[in-house]
This record gives structure tokens, C-alpha cells and sequence, in this order.
């Protein structure tokens, strides 16, 4: 059977007023836009079209959570941990209720996440830098008494993971605010002799003397362009920072966060699931920018995307049910094997495990959102 969904767009302050109402065709919203979530996750289960949410029809067993995502200004610095780390936290916190403040883990899945672009520019932070590429961006930076400790602290492990570990460790839970601010304005005055530099220096104006900052000075600055994607497995730091996208995730909501946030840090907790092993994080889909269905390979089993080019030809898709159409521009139909439904432009059709093929038509494109493969 096929359902129709819908949500309303989640408020957070670093959405968007203008990225999924231009998507959606409509004006500006009122305040910010940051999430749609379509999915059963009881945090914010999608709509149905006759007033119950999807887990009325799943019972809370969708492996996968779909969002769109549209980023105004940088949401937190976060990692997220493997699955024998949430159980592990999820046990250890039995005790405190589940909206607890001090809690780390709302449950106890693991969440790996890829992010596909939706905007012409989506701007990102993934990973730690390799670390040779972190010291020459110091090197074009004053040596303030800040930028000296920070330094020091990437010097001082017995290997580039320990390093950056260290310089972790040194900027959330050991630097004064002097020194966090001797770095962000020592960055803000080299702003013009790198990308990187004024990038950081950028996020520093929205989030002042925030530890995060430093944090961001250590981590990859990746641009994706509409269509591409990022993988980010679990242990890695990232956060994103300005764009529209298309969000898929395993069906969890637990976040340990490194910085550009008021919310609360953990840094024992953090260092303790963060992968500080640097590398570049690869980007996924450049290489087929064309193509009619575009697949964006990932490790996991919990989900797996495509983005499909809808045309003139209807285009018969085999899924792994339960799954779902994103509609994403100009018109899509979806047809099951005894309905037909519309998807507007920001809205979803859901198709239950009684839809093992799905034949979109129209003019547009949709992401189709499955369970991953075994």
C-alpha cells in the first residue's frame, strides 16, 4: 500500500527562512526551517494523510530516518557512536529518563548518516585533517600565546591520532577562554591568505569565542555541489554548516557534541567514541552526475539512497520495502501495485512491504529511500 507524507518543518535557530520554502515553492517562511523528518522515529514520527503518524503503520520498526535539511548558519560539531557503544551508554543511562538533559544516549542504535546535496553549494565539515595540512595552516597564522598551546598539543602525541586527540582534549576541556579567543581572532586576522582560514573565520562570526571554533580548525572543509554526497561512519566529527540537502540516517537520535553549540558537551564521552585517525572523507557521486538513477553506495545495512531522473518514460524500480520517494523537483507520481500517488515537491510517498516494484512518471526527480542490503 502507498501513504502520503508529510511533516512540519522542525524550528531549530540555524534552519533556514528561504531554503525549503524556494524547494517547496512558497515564500519565505516566518522563522527558521532547519528538518523535515519522515520517518517513524518517536521523536517526530511523518503525518498521514488521515491524521495518525507512519509508526501507526510501521509499530517503530523503519530501520532508516529521511530528512531534508536546510542549514542557515553551523549546526553543532558532532560525532556519533557505533552500535556497541549506544547499547553500552543506553545501559549505563537506564537510570535517567529518556529527555534528560545529561543524557548522551536516547537510545540504542548507532547512526551512520549521508548527506546529498540539494543546493548548488553545500558546505560541510568532515573529519580531522590530515595533520601536515593542519600545521601549515598554522604556519600562516600570528603565533599568539593561543596558537602556541594549540601547537604544542598537536605536537606532543606519538602519532597523528594521538596528536589530534590531544589538541581535542586541549581546546574543549583544557584552554582557557583567552587562549580560544587568542586563536579565533589569530584566525580572523589570516582569514586572507587561505580558504580554509576565512572559512573557519566565518563560522567564528556566528559562534564567538565557542571552543568549536578551534575544533573547526582541525577538521576537513568539504563543498559539495548539487547531487554529491558525503558518508560519515560512526566515530566521525563533522557538521554542516550552509546549504540544503537530503539526509538519510539509520533511525537514531544520538549525538555527542564537540562544539558551536550551547547545548551541553561531554568531553570525557566524546574523546571517548570520537576516531581521531585524520583522512580526507571521500565524496560520493561526482562521477556520475548524469546519470538517469544514481546510486550513492554505503557500508551500512540500515539504509541505502538513490536519486532518480524522472522523465516521459514511466521507470519501474525493485525496492526492499519498506520505502519511500522523496520528491525533490518539478513533478512526481509514484504507482504501486494498486494505487497511484502524487508527491508534491517536499513531501513523501511511503510504500509498505507490499510494494516490492514502484514505476515513477512525470518530469522531476525523487530520492528513493530503502532498507540497505544484509
Amino acid at each position: 500500500m502507498l501513504y502520503a507524507l508529510t511533516n512540519t518543518p522542525r524550528d531549530y535557530a540555524w534552519g533556514s527562512t528561504t531554503l525549503l520554502a524556494a524547494l517547496e515553492g512558497r515564500d519565505r517562511s516566518a522563522g527558521p526551517e532547519a528538518e523535515v523528518w519522515f520517518g517513524d522515529h518517536p521523536g517526530d514520527p511523518a503525518d498521514l494523510a488521515d491524521g495518525r503518524t507512519l509508526d501507526a503503520v510501521t509499530g517503530g520498526t523503519l530501520p532508516y530516518l529521511l530528512k531534508l535539511l536546510a542549514a542557515e548558519t553551523p549546526l553543532s560539531i558532532q560525532v556519533h557512536p557505533t552500535r556497541a557503544e549506544a547499547e553500552a551508554g543506553w545501559a549505563q543511562e537506564s537510570a535517567l529518563a529518556v529527555d534528560d538533559p545529561a543524557r548522551n544516549y536516547r537510545d540504542a542504535n548507532h547512526k551512520p548518516e549521508l548527506i546529498v546535496a540539494l543546493s548548488d553549494r553545500f558546505e560541510a565539515l568532515c573529519g580531522l585533517r590530515p595533520l601536515q595540512g593542519t600545521r601549515a595552516l598554522l604556519d600562516l597564522i600570528r603565533p599568539t600565546p593561543g596558537v602556541v598551546r594549540l601547537r604544542e598539543a598537536l605536537d606532543g602525541g606519538v602519532d597523528d591520532a594521538a596528536s589530534l586527540r590531544a589538541a581535542l582534549r586541549w581546546a574543549l576541556a583544557e584552554a582557557s577562554a583567552a587562549e580560544i579567543a587568542d586563536v579565533i581572532d589569530a584566525v580572523a586576522a589570516a582569514a586572507d591568505a587561505h580558504d580554509d582560514l576565512a572559512f573557519v573565520a566565518g563560522i567564528a562570526a556566528h559562534y564567538p569565542g565557542d571552543a568549536g571554533v578551534v575544533v573547526a580548525l582541525l577538521m576537513n572543509h568539504v563543498v559539495l555541489s548539487r547531487g554529491e554526497a558525503v558518508f560519515l561512519r560512526a566515530g566521525l566529527l563533522h557538521a554542516y554548516v550552509a546549504g540544503l540537502g537530503v539526509e538519510i540516517m539509520a533511525a537514531s537520535d544520538n549525538v555527542l557534541r564537540g562544539g558551536l553549540t550551547p547545548k551541553r558537551i561531554d568531553v570525557p564521552e566524546l574523546l571517548a567514541i570520537v576516531d581521531t585517525v585524520p583522512g580526507v572523507v571521500p565524496v560520493l557521486g561526482a562521477e556520475d552526475a548524469e546519470a538517469a538513477v544514481r546510486e550513492y553506495p554505503v557500508p551500512v545495512p540500515d539504509f541505502a539512497l538513490r536519486r532518480v531522473r524522472v522523465g516521459a518514460e514511466p521507470r519501474a524500480l525493485e525496492v526492499r520495502a519498506p520505502s519511500m520517494v522523496l520528491a525533490t523537483a518539478g513533478t512526481v507520481r509514484v504507482t504501486g501495485s494498486g494505487s497511484t500517488l502524487d508527491a508534491p515537491v517536499g513531501t513523501v510517498v511511503f510504500a509498505d512491504a507490499d510494494e516490492p516494484t514502484l514505476t515513477l512518471t512525470g518530469d522531476g526527480e525523487a530520492f528513493v529511500a530503502e532498507p540497505g542490503r544484509g
